[in-house]
């Protein structure tokens, strides 16, 4: 019987010693994929964005529709960064410069419904720096006249 024992327990520590040496292959291999992955993750590079980042804007009239123009475009090729309306807001916020920052700030600090709106806030830019949705209209109705 001890015999028996001691040929079991040989076999158990061949068996022990061929596991180790192959767990021993397997980890050598997992680090060279985890090396090769990493060098494969530095050669990526995400892909640039084909909408500039706007520019800021200051409050002149003249420049409001192009601003509006080039934050639109931006989150919507960004979208998943711009995913609700406050989140909208807050990105036109911070390109707000000059008179144009002082005119959000009573909004802010009242914590104004609008910050969580992007057509009102909007909306409000419009009609506080001149853009007249009308006037376009008002322009049409005199083609009409022709």
């Amino acid at each position: 019987m001890v015999d028996e024992l001691v040929l079991l327990l040989h076999a158990l520590l061949m068996r022990h010693r061929a596991l180790s040496i192959e767990n021993n292959q397997l980890m050598e291999q997992l680090r060279l994929l985890v090396c090769e992955r990493a060098t494969l993750l530095r050669q990526v590079r995400p892909p640039s964005c084909p909408v500039p980042f706007p520019e800021t804007f200051n409050g002149e009239s003249s420049r409001l529709p192009e601003f509006i123009v080039q934050t639109a475009s931006y989150m919507l090729v960004n979208e998943n960064r711009f995913c609700n309306d406050a989140m909208k807001v807050a990105f036109l916020i911070s390109l707000l410069t000059g008179e144009a920052e002082e005119w959000v700030v009573p909004y802010i600090e009242m914590d104004s419904p609008i910050l969580g709106d992007y057509r009102a806030f909007l909306d409000e830019m419009k009609q506080c720096f001149g853009w007249d949705d009308d006037e376009e209209d008002d322009d049409d109705d005199e083609d009409d006249d022709y």
